[in-house]
C-alpha cells in the first residue's frame, strides 16, 4: 500500500522537487502530500472506479474537465461535455462538496 502511495507521489509532485534548498523542499513536500490527500478524498467521494484510481487518473478524468462557464441571470452555469463518461462521479463529488453541513448534536 505505501509503495503505491510513494509511486503515485513520485509520478506527480515529487518529480518536480524545487532545489537543493532544504526549506523549499520541505514546503514542497507538505504541499504535495496535501494535494495528494485532497485528490484521493475527491476520488473516494466520487466513488465508482475513482475510489481506487491513481491521483493522475482522478486529475485527468474528474478535476480537469473541458467545460464551458456561462453567465445567465447573474448566475454561473457550467456546461459539461455531452456523453461524458465520468459525469456521474463528477456530479456526486460536486453535490457532496456543495451540500449543507451536517448538524452534530453533542
Amino acid at each position: 500500500m505505501i509503495e503505491q502511495v510513494n509511486a503515485d507521489l513520485k509520478a506527480s509532485a515529487l518529480a518536480h522537487m524545487p532545489s537543493g534548498k532544504f526549506n523549499a523542499n520541505a514546503a514542497w513536500l507538505v504541499l504535495a502530500v496535501m494535494a495528494f490527500n485532497l485528490t484521493r478524498t475527491a476520488g473516494v467521494i466520487a466513488a465508482g472506479a475513482m475510489a481506487r484510481a491513481t491521483t493522475a487518473t482522478i486529475r485527468h478524468r474528474i478535476i480537469t474537465v473541458a467545460a464551458r462557464i456561462a453567465r445567465r441571470s447573474r448566475r454561473l452555469v457550467l456546461h459539461l461535455p455531452q456523453g461524458w463518461t465520468w459525469e456521474s462521479q463528477w456530479t456526486r463529488l460536486f453535490a457532496h462538496s456543495h451540500s449543507p453541513p451536517v448538524a452534530v448534536s453533542a
